[in-house]
């Protein structure tokens, strides 16, 4: 039996299929071009996931120009998921600190990232613009969840109008952050499914923020300082681990 201990210090690579005990799979480009990158040599014990929440123990058996070979030898069920079923709705921001915030929300245990756009937003994106974005969005998380040791991918759903985000069913918990609120984080009462909604670069506005509230979200107060779009969703949901899911 493996232990946690074995495929600690094995690199990771996400290979959404083959994945089976015995199983002789090539790694997807992605994963291949890290495999050179890293420079490892057949016989280098590694990690395969596939997202479903198991991983499985491989060695590499070739690595060429044209393909990188990996024989499965085991599998482990475990699992690094939070208690937690976290929500982020995120606004839209600009590139790096969406990819920020994409990246350590992932490491932090969200269970899904929600792309909203919002009047504030300063990127705008065509329809082709957002398929391309969605596509490196996701895999921002799966270089995460390869890093930090998740076998379950988050999802980070379709770029979305706020209004639209804000006319679907609520958590049980559904938070805004607002500078405004009498409301802390300490006030609420537990729970384990949670929505996060975070405004972009220049915040929610006013008409925005009252309609987030109309449609379920309790406003909080983080602290007597403003965070930017790219501290508050991390710092919020670091919190929220310590209080209720990981701590």
């Amino acid at each position: 039996m493996l232990t946690d201990g074995d495929s600690a210090s094995a690199p990771r690579f996400y290979c959404p299929d083959g994945l089976a005990v015995g199983a002789t799979i090539a790694l997807a480009d992605r994963a291949a071009q890290h495999v050179r990158v890293l420079r490892l040599a057949p016989g280098t014990a590694i990690t395969l996931f596939a997202g479903d929440g198991a991983e499985y123990a491989a060695d590499l058996v070739e690595i060429g120009k044209r393909s990188v070979v990996a024989l499965v030898r085991a599998r482990r069920d475990v699992t690094r998921e939070s208690p937690l079923h976290i929500v982020l709705a995120q606004g839209l921001s600009s590139g790096e600190r969406m990819d920020l915030v994409v990246q350590k929300a992932t490491e932090l245990g969200v269970a899904a990232i929600q792309p909203v756009l919002a009047a504030r937003s300063i990127v705008r994106l065509s329809s082709e613009r957002q398929e391309r974005r969605a596509q490196h969005w996701q895999n921002v998380a799966v270089a995460a969840c390869e890093q930090c040791g998740r076998n379950v991918v988050p999802e980070v759903r379709p770029l979305v109008p706020l209004y639209e985000f804000l006319a679907r069913p609520r958590a049980p918990l559904a938070i805004l952050l607002s500078p405004t609120s009498d409301t802390s984080l300490r006030a609420c009462a537990p729970a384990t499914d949670i929505e996060l909604l975070i405004g972009p670069e220049g915040g929610l506005s006013r008409q925005e923020r009252d309609a987030a509230i109309a449609a379920g979200f309790v406003g909080v107060r983080f602290g007597p300082r403003i965070l930017r779009t790219e501290t508050a969703p991390l710092a919020t949901v670091a919190v929220l681990q310590a209080m209720w899911g990981d701590g």
